[in-house]
């Protein structure tokens, strides 16, 4: 059987298409897996490594954004790139002939999930935001069942009738960090709580820049693992020497980017998460029981990140803090972690609340979900 892949590009992607095809191999069957997207070098290392065959085609998108730059490359993707991609991914689909075809939205999953439709391949769409983004809105109305992360109820756009709640998958070897093995690898004193930092794959520049106007003081109370995204980390590394002491620098530990394996260790030695708002941070977050603050992305595509936050923190009931960006001050920051801290049982409360909200077999469920789906 030959499954392909398909989806924009981005890790938030490219994670949810490995979680799922780790569970279809799981199911003991032997499958032909198969990804066509956009041109990522990224993307393509991590799903070669898990033997998916991929498949590069060109991928126009809008800009929404105002600009004369902005309205020359919409021009010359709307004339070019797409009918190109278009074309590319007739070629591919009518010479692979998938089976199934699972669509994980973005803009480079548009044309072959459209042709795939064209010629009749069954495709399930899986959207990971509460806000759909274009290409899931335009591609629903194309399919019959569409998978969706959050609760039916607080995600927008679809039909109620369509949709299938079933989580976002995650990679469950996360969920089997050790305190032990991140504290050897990080070099970790454990003399007090560590406070993950992540910005998504790319890391987050407002983030960074806010945790260094207060690194000295947080590093008097606590120590951080920072994911500063890797063109970010010779610039943040050099400016956490300049205004933190060789004391305190111990507490510290940036790193450009955390692999799997090191996400996996950083997870489990963190007592706080302060995060990007992308679906997949938050149901990693919310399935390994760590109480978290949310800072959604400000110019996020329909305003999702923001959107998502507030999902998860109605739907938790209190797993996490949501601190939008305009409100992201140094000094607001510092007090609100100090108070999760500081109040009795709100860690614990928190963890109990996310751990409540976590769906942690949805890779599971999804993969089981596309074999019943297929034989129908």
């Amino acid at each position: 059987m030959k499954i392909l892949f398909t989806g924009g590009g981005t890790a938030g992607h490219i994670f949810p298409i490995i979680a799922v095809a780790r569970e279809l191999r799981r199911l003991g069957l032997e499958w032909e897996f198969y990804y066509l997207g956009p041109k990522d070098e990224f993307g393509s290392i991590l799903l070669s490594q898990e033997g998916i065959k991929v498949k590069i085609i060109l991928a126009g998108k809008i800009r929404r954004y105002l600009g004369w730059m902005a309205i020359l490359e919409n021009i010359f993707d709307i004339l070019f790139k797409i009918p190109a991609g278009f074309l590319q991914s007739f070629f591919h689909i009518f010479f692979l002939a998938p089976d199934l075809i699972f669509s994980k939205g973005g803009y480079g999953s548009l044309a072959p999930a459209f042709c795939g439709w064209f010629m009749q391949v069954t495709i399930l769409l899986h959207e990971s935001d509460v806000a759909p983004g274009l290409a899931n809105q335009v591609l629903s109305r194309l399919v019959s069942k569409i998978l969706v992360s959050f609760p039916i109820a607080q995600t927008e756009y679809f039909s109620e009738k369509k949709m299938v709640s079933l989580g976002n998958p995650i990679r469950v070897e996360l969920l089997n960090g050790s305190r032990e093995r991140a504290k050897e690898f990080f070099k970790l004193t454990g003399e007090k709580p560590v406070i993950l930092i992540m910005g998504g794959s790319q890391g987050a520049q407002k983030i960074n820049d806010t945790i260094l106007e207060i690194l000295p003081q947080i590093l008097s109370e606590f120590e951080l693992i920072h994911q500063t995204g890797e063109k970010n980390f010779e610039e943040v590394r050099n400016e956490s020497k300049v205004v933190i002491t060789p004391e305190l620098e111990r507490f510290y530990h940036p790193i450009g980017f955390l692999k799997e394996i090191e996400l996996r260790e950083a997870y489990a030695a963190s007592g706080l998460i302060l995060s990007r708002a992308g679906s997949g941070s938050i149901f990693e977050i919310a399935a390994l029981g760590k109480p978290s603050v949310l800072v959604p992305l400000a110019l996020a595509a329909q305003d999702h990140q923001a959107k998502n936050a507030y999902a998860y923190a109605d739907g938790s009931r209190g797993a996490t803090l949501v601190i939008e960006e305009s409100n992201l001050t140094p000094r607001f920051l510092l007090e609100k972690i100090k108070y999760i801290f500081a109040v009795p049982g709100e860690l614990a409360k928190m963890s109990k609340a996310a751990k409540l909200f976590a769906k942690p077999d949805s890779g599971r469920l999804i993969a089981e979900y596309m074999m019943n789906y297929y034989k129908k």
